[in-house]
């Protein structure tokens, strides 16, 4: 994604190197009289450049340095070089995450979770959109007005799907996805609505004291996989944190069926949410990793 150039380089600092030249993916700098120089009128405004400069004199005016600050820990801001971490202590932790569906009545710090969402930014997005939305639900109050939302959707839902003849007369249309939702969710679903109805029983968040919505602006380029990038970082960090974490698909589901959902919670209709994670301090203590399925890996060479 192309913005305006906001790079500017201290010609009094500058040594010439070339480095940020080298790299510059839009070729917005160039080399001029023995120094390099912002040429382009375009860029992705990236801050590869700013990043290699070894004397420290270009600065891209559309980074905020804000969102290095965290409140709940201190960051290292010191880039760490390849190869320089251990991977298997990297390992441990992915392999160790585990979605928590049993959480303990005790809120999570409001810091916590605004750290969170920075630490999702970290993450890679495609031509640097960095497009993504952050809705934090500090409290259990704001995940039930959400839980609430989603119910309704999934009432209007089951109640739809107890109809036969629709059901299939859609599937003689081609449209499978009301049939194939009552064969596989509607009977689960609907235990689901009437616990929570009878006893208050939140099959939906596991009773989950915060969440964070993520979602994403219009004009990324890959706005899905840019916030499922985003969420990982979120859900490995919130596990060093001391956090269990949960993806809430059921809610994504909904909110992108119907968009009112979103609105309740503040989210204007024009961004597209593509993850809900719910987060807490976990009631479950793990004695070992539980390992992965099988899975699909090819070799190819021509």
């Amino acid at each position: 994604m192309l913005e305006k150039v906001t790079t500017t380089i201290n010609q009094d600092l500058c040594t010439g190197c070339g480095l940020c030249v080298q790299l510059c993916p839009m070729r917005t700098l160039a080399m001029m009289d023995g120094k390099a120089a912002v040429i382009g009128d375009l860029s992705l405004n990236c801050g590869h450049c700013a990043a290699i400069c070894p004397e420290g004199a270009i600065t891209v005016a559309a980074i905020d340095e804000d969102m290095s600050k965290f409140a709940s820990f201190q960051a290292d801001q010191n880039w760490l070089p390849y190869g320089d971490f251990d991977t298997a202590q990297l390992v441990r932790l992915m392999a160790s995450r585990r979605s928590c569906r049993n959480f303990k009545d005790k809120p999570v710090d409001e810091s916590t979770l605004q750290d969170l969402a920075r630490i999702g930014c970290t993450a890679p997005s495609a031509t640097n959109s960095q497009l993504w939305t952050f809705t934090i639900l500090p409290t259990r109050e704001a995940v039930l007005t959400l839980a609430k939302g989603v119910r309704d959707f999934y009432l209007k839902l089951n109640s739809m799907a107890e109809k036969r003849v629709l059901r299939l007369a859609l599937r003689l249309i081609g449209k499978r996805e009301l049939d194939d939702y009552y064969k596989g969710y509607y009977e689960f679903v609907k235990e689901g609505l009437a616990e929570f109805d009878r006893s208050g029983i939140d099959r939906l968040f596991h009773s989950a004291p915060a969440a964070i919505v993520v979602g994403c602006k219009r004009g990324a380029s890959l706005p899905k996989e840019d916030v499922l990038l985003a969420c990982q970082n979120i859900l490995l960090a919130a596990h060093s944190m001391g956090l269990g974490s949960c993806l809430i698909g059921m809610a994504v589901e909904a909110m992108k069926n119907d968009r009112k959902i979103q609105q309740l919670i503040g989210i204007p209709p024009e961004e597209t949410i593509y993850s809900v994670v719910a987060l807490g301090y976990s009631k479950e203590k793990y004695k070992r990793q539980a390992g992965r399925k099988a899975a699909v890996v090819r070799r190819f060479e021509s």
